[in-house]
């Protein structure tokens, strides 16, 4: 088996051809998705990214997430399709991360994301959400707009039962700040559905 890609070997590689040859410390949007052999840990070197705003670490081997000083300007994470299990080291970013895309990863409770005051977006589809005590920790997020839990446990019961309209209502009273819901804008019915 082909050893590991590291995040530094990675990071050469983008920069010598799709990041053109920019400096790490002046990309603002640094794409290592889709390697072969995958990235298996989130290294140090990544600590030189100061400028990116968009950091792409999708479809990797990736089992946690790595320390993130450095990366003060960093407004969208990208960890989707990786084997994530649950969220950690999210402090250095939490000021300033706006998205957070999980999607297709293995995470089950949502504990940690109360930090990150900022984010507006949070894609976790097709992961192993399936309380609803994990959707109230989304309530700490004054500014969350835009929410996709597409293929949780949680999200497939209510669709199982006939139930995606109730389902829906039951996430606006936890997180009445959602303007999209699963891919839908949320209507005006369902908004006050939710307030009762």
């Amino acid at each position: 088996m082909a050893k590991a890609t590291s995040c530094k070997e990675a990071l050469a590689r983008w920069l010598a051809g799709p990041g053109g040859g920019v400096a790490a410390g002046e990309a603002e949007r640094v794409e290592l998705t889709g390697l072969c052999p995958p990235i298996d840990k989130m290294d140090s070197s990544l600590a030189a990214l100061h400028a990116c705003r968009h950091l792409a670490l999708s479809t990797n081997n990736l089992d946690k997430i790595g320390n993130l000083t450095g990366l003060e300007r960093l407004e969208v994470l990208s960890l989707g399709r990786n084997c994530l299990k649950k969220l950690e080291n999210l402090e250095a970013v939490a000021g300033t991360l706006q998205q957070l895309w999980l999607s297709y990863n293995q995470i089950d409770r949502l504990a940690g994301i109360e930090k990150c005051s900022q984010l507006r977006v949070l894609y976790a589809s097709n992961n192993r959400i399936k309380d609803w005590a994990e959707i109230d920790r989304l309530s700490a997020l004054p500014e969350l707009e835009d929410l996709l839990l597409v293929g949780n446990p949680l999200y497939n019961e209510w669709k199982e039962n006939g139930a995606l309209p109730q389902y829906r209502i039951e996430v606006l009273k936890r997180v009445p700040t959602l303007k999209k819901l699963d891919g839908q804008p949320v209507d005006v019915e369902e908004r006050e559905a939710g307030k009762k």
